[in-house]
């Protein structure tokens, strides 16, 4: 993925590893890899913790509600990505592995983002319908929606817990496809999951659409590594015994 602006120049965006440092890894020694990577983690961890510098040094009053989330001091507990999601003056907590990648990024961007306006689920945008999207449509394709092609059908059988897991629920009425759900990675970001299953006349397909004013929440490129992130999330919930 293209470098991001909202990572203040310290990384690429969120998913450039895999959709363009991977062929340019396998052709360094496997120490200067090992060294490429560690040089990521380190500016992944630094961007997490510059924003959680940004959001405490002008906390907003209103934050828990436009989270939202609970309030506990200076601590903000909410769900985020199918887990109990703690913000903190010091990291970003997922149960209680601090988060020092590219989610931890995205929640902080979250919450530097976050407003007290409702989260709009109809009518359902897709992600190339997105303003500024066109840079990252291709990686969102094959991230978000092809990754998941060949497990429709564990998909299927497993979508009651994954709707459980990722506070969802039904896909609107009118939403087409052999069967859908909605899902909430972050509060008040929805994404919309369309399945096709494989026939004799067509292969298996998926769509990802967003809830309508996703776009007030975050930023193009970190909406992109959300529908990322969910899908890598749901197949986790599938191959989960």
């Amino acid at each position: 993925m293209p470098s991001s602006g909202v990572l203040h120049g310290l990384a690429s965006s969120p998913g450039s590893i895999t959709l363009t440092g991977d062929t340019f890894n396998r052709r360094l020694p496997v120490h200067k890899r090992r060294l490429r990577m560690e040089m990521m983690v380190d500016n992944y961890a630094k961007i997490v913790q510059d924003n959680l510098e940004r959001l405490y040094g002008n906390l907003p009053k209103d934050l828990s509600l436009a989270l939202p989330a609970q309030q506990d001091g200076k601590n903000f507990l909410f769900e985020a990505f199918g887990e109990n999601c703690e913000i903190r003056p010091e990291g970003i907590f997922l149960g209680q592995v601090r988060q020092t990648g590219v989610i931890g990024i995205l929640i902080s961007l979250y919450a530097l983002n976050a407003k007290p306006e409702t989260c709009l689920t109809a009518p359902l945008k897709s992600f190339k319908d997105l303003p500024n999207s066109m840079p990252y449509a291709g990686a969102f394709v094959t991230h978000t929606q092809q990754i998941l092609v060949n497990h429709v059908e564990d998909i299927e059988k497993s979508r009651g817990r994954i709707m459980e897991k990722l506070n969802g629920h039904k896909a609107p009425a009118g939403v087409e496809g052999d069967f859908s759900f909605m899902v909430y990675p972050l509060p008040k970001i929805a994404l919309c999951y369309i399945f096709y299953e494989a026939d004799e006349d067509f292969p298996a397909s998926v769509t990802c659409l967003y809830s309508n004013n996703a776009i007030s929440f975050l930023p193009i490129d970190a909406l992109a590594d959300v529908g990322e992130y969910t899908s890598k999330k749901i197949l986790h919930l599938v191959q989960e015994k």
